[in-house]
């Protein structure tokens, strides 16, 4: 099985500094990859015909100019192919419609530069300590200190990476677990078809993510401690006060980067917090005895922390208040929760241990009785409270959400026309149907129009005679 490792590294002064060298060398090749691809699709836009496809290739050497450019010399060349190649993968990714365009690097304090086996080596030396060769005979700066927190394999590629003054190496290397003996989400769900609604209830979790109370697992609620919600706050305070500093100082001087290095210690003080509590929180989840199943809502949270649209009147054409402040304290606290890296760290762990985490459409699960199912805004009457305007059923918003969650897995998976999606989305098509989003049909919609317009003439017609 593969698995991934970030060991923590201490280099010299010399080190950093020539570390340092070669990030912004890196930098600069993919830089010039990204506006030669830009300048050749301008071209092509502009004087080429139409269906011009625009070529893209790994090569960099025209980049290396004793003149222009004489500190590239000073590099591995590996580290720039590896640069270059990076660059090409993901300009064929984004072609390919995989993901985005590859965009320009800025400088900042922080980088990152990709080793294969020809700039680095894993050496084992008399006193039975691991320790990390960079470089090649001549351009390289020696045994680099890393914190061996517990023994790896050997790796094909590592990552050097530079963030907040910090240095850390990581990699992925295979541990020698034999994974083919792990199930697959579609074969947990073939065996799960085959259970009766009382099993599944005893052995499904549902998990309700929420700003107020972070995780509500069933009826367990998980959320960060009292010190640590007081080290957060204490470390948010900070940041407003080094940011007003930061404002008043003058730019590329000591005092301008002591106050930037003080608040980039603050955010990753705020975001280990944040880590540590999904870690914790996902390891106790995974680790129930009763729980084989774990069911999760699909959040789509970078469209639940969008900002709204601005708002004017129709009639005076002046801007009106659209709540830009209040939807901006929200978005804070949804991301502060981290829920995306929390249902990342229980899918892997869930993974590991045989269990299965499944999601479901998130629509209405805070609105809809657990009892009756009776589904109306007016069910929750605040943050914490719900009652049933049906049933009168009351309980807190969380622990029903949670029920909600659960209940809806389980019809989905006894449902024989549920289809796990590319996302692990339980969706239901229907029996014999096809699993297809639904898109606009402008034929359909021409016929329809056609047919009501020819019925309204038809009545129009009987009418006058």
């Amino acid at each position: 099985m593969i698995v991934g490792i970030a060991l923590q590294a201490h280099p010299t002064d010399m080190q950093r500094k020539i570390i340092s060298q070669w990030i912004g060398c890196a930098r600069f090749v993919w830089n010039a990859k990204c506006d030669e691809q830009n300048y050749l699709c301008w071209y092509a836009q502009k004087y080429l015909p139409v269906d011009t496809t625009v070529p893209y290739d790994q090569t960099y050497s025209q980049y290396k100019n004793k003149d222009l450019s004489p500190w590239l010399y000073d590099c591995p060349s590996q580290i720039l192919r590896n640069s270059v190649v990076n660059w090409y993968n993901t300009q064929d990714n984004f072609i390919k419609g995989k993901c985005g365009r590859p965009n320009k690097k800025r400088k900042s304090d922080g980088g990152s530069i990709h080793l294969t086996k020809e700039v680095f080596c894993f050496e084992k030396c008399s006193d039975g300590v691991t320790r990390l060769f960079i470089g090649t005979k001549s351009k390289n700066i020696g045994y680099l200190s890393i914190k061996n927190h517990k023994s790896y394999g050997n790796p094909s590629s590592i990552r050097i990476k530079k963030k907040n003054w910090k240095y850390s190496v990581s990699f992925c290397y295979d541990d020698g677990v034999n994974d083919q003996g792990i199930i697959s989400q579609e074969e947990h769900l073939d065996y799960l078809k085959g259970c009766s609604s009382e099993e599944l209830d005893k052995m499904t979790t549902g998990i309700d993510r929420g700003v107020k109370i972070p995780v509500q697992a069933g009826d367990t609620a998980y959320d960060f401690t009292k010190e640590q919600k007081a080290k957060k706050r204490k470390k948010e305070k900070h940041i407003k006060w080094q940011q007003k500093r930061l404002a008043r100082q003058k730019k590329k001087s000591k005092r301008r980067d002591r106050t930037k290095k003080k608040i980039s210690k603050a955010h990753e003080k705020i975001s280990n917090i944040n880590r540590d509590f999904c870690h914790k929180t996902s390891r106790k989840i995974v680790n129930d005895e009763n729980t084989q199943v774990i069911i999760l809502e699909d959040l789509k949270t970078k469209q639940m922390t969008k900002a709204p649209k601005p708002k004017k009147d129709e009639e005076t054409g002046k801007w009106v208040k659209n709540n830009a402040a209040a939807k901006a304290g929200l978005n804070r606290a949804i991301l502060d929760k981290g829920w995306h890296r929390l249902e990342n760290y229980i899918t892997y762990k869930a993974n590991k241990k045989g269990k299965v985490c499944f999601k479901i459409p998130a629509n209405y699960t805070s609105q809809e009785c657990a009892d009756c199912q009776h589904i109306h805004p007016n069910n929750r009457k605040s943050q914490e409270a719900f009652c049933c305007e049906r049933c009168g059923h009351k309980e807190n918003v969380d622990k029903n959400a949670a029920r909600v969650i659960k209940k809806r897995a389980i019809n989905l998976i006894l449902n024989p026309g549920t289809v796990l999606s590319k996302r692990g989305v339980l969706v239901d098509i229907g029996c014999g149907a096809v699993n297809k989003t639904p898109g606009a049909d402008a034929s359909g919609a021409r016929g329809k129009e056609t047919s009501r317009k020819r019925r309204l003439k038809s009545l129009r017609l009987e009418a006058g005679s």
